[in-house]
């Protein structure tokens, strides 16, 4: 009789343990418990911790409350400028309300996977390449709205949805690659340009500066010829002065003794001075002295030097009186023609 109390002690026992052990459920802190009762839904969610249920009666739903992240396959869709682009995006999102998330639908994970995916195509269709490229956050406010309004019956709260990576065909990656850079070249020279013209601002300024002061002139040479020194190099390249240039073109041209003479103009009968010198250099010593005497070309052969008389100085001789003077006979015109006139020397300079 001991051993048959013994035997069915243990048994309740056992009994006891097992259905403790079928009946005890543990919510772990970021879970919520759903209860059906022989389905039938039990209006109190059970809180994390320990708790018990009926076995073979309830059925417990524990729902994770936690923020759940999830990636968005990539959509291949055409923007609303025609153009074919690949988008993928990722959605974060979790449960606020586990009753609604057990009962409303079916697989609240995959509804929103699903609806994420039809967004992103909608939203693609409905916008341009550049505010895909640029103006993404935009783009994913109404990601985020578009998900969100299905997603708030369902007990799921969106909390942000980004586009991760626009993938375009290769031809139109080289078109944007060549439209940067044709916009790059295009401020490269507006700037240079731009630089060009506050430099010579700022040298029309020196030379305004510079012309009031000549030595500055002299002084910036200097200086440009000690910066090229500087270089050590083998070859100096000194600048030569413009203004020298014109001084020179400026200047009258000096005779042996620095003497100018003037500036000859050419007449009809020969070369003729603007104004015959006078006084002691009018005539060479070898002429005043009476060592030479001019030939028939008006010069004469002295050791030093030509001398050119003026025209109003050569006498208007015949032609047997020049043959007399240089000691030749006279030879006289035939009968019926008449001498040749005798011919004007022509002076040099």
């Amino acid at each position: 009789m001991v051993e048959e109390l013994v035997v069915a002690g243990v048994a309740v026992l056992t009994g006891c343990a097992a259905y403790v052990m079928a009946a005890a459920k543990v919510v772990r802190q970021y879970e919520r418990g759903v209860v059906l009762r022989l389905g039938r839904l039990r209006k109190e969610v059970r809180a994390p911790g320990f708790t018990l249920i009926v076995p073979a009666v309830d059925r417990m739903h524990k729902v994770n409350m936690q923020i759940v992240t999830m990636p968005v396959p990539a959509q291949e869709g055409i923007t609303r400028d025609n153009v074919t682009v690949r988008v993928d995006a990722v959605v974060y999102f979790r449960v606020v309300d586990a009753v609604n998330a057990v009962i409303e639908v079916e697989d609240y994970r995959f509804a929103v996977s699903q609806m994420a995916q039809t967004s992103l195509r909608s939203i693609i269709g409905k916008s341009d390449l550049d505010d895909l490229l640029s103006n993404r956050e935009k783009l994913n406010q109404g990601l985020e709205l578009m998900i969100d309004s299905p997603a708030v019956g369902w007990g799921v709260q969106i909390d942000r949805v980004e586009i991760k990576d626009v993938s375009l065909p290769e031809a139109m990656k080289r078109s944007m690659a060549r439209q940067a850079e044709a916009d790059r070249e295009r401020r490269a020279r507006v700037i240079n340009a731009d630089a060009e013209l506050q430099a010579s601002k700022k040298l029309a300024e020196a030379a305004g500066e510079m012309s009031k002061q000549p030595a500055a002139l002299q002084l910036r040479l200097l200086q440009t010829v000690v910066a090229v020194a500087a270089e050590k190099n083998s070859t100096l390249v000194l600048p030569f002065p413009v203004e020298l240039l014109r001084f020179l073109e400026r200047a009258h041209p000096s005779g042996p003794a620095g003497q100018t003479f003037p500036q000859q103009e050419v007449t009809a009968g020969g070369t003729r001075p603007e104004a015959a010198p006078t006084g002691p250099e009018a005539v060479p010593p070898d002429v005043a002295s009476g060592s030479g005497a001019p030939d028939a070309s008006g010069t004469s052969d002295t050791s030093g030097g030509v001398y050119t008389p003026e025209v109003s100085d050569v006498p208007s001789l015949t032609e047997s009186q020049v043959q007399e003077q240089r000691g030749a006979p006279s030879v006289e015109a035939p009968s019926g023609r008449q001498a040749a006139p005798p011919t004007t020397p022509t002076p040099t300079a």
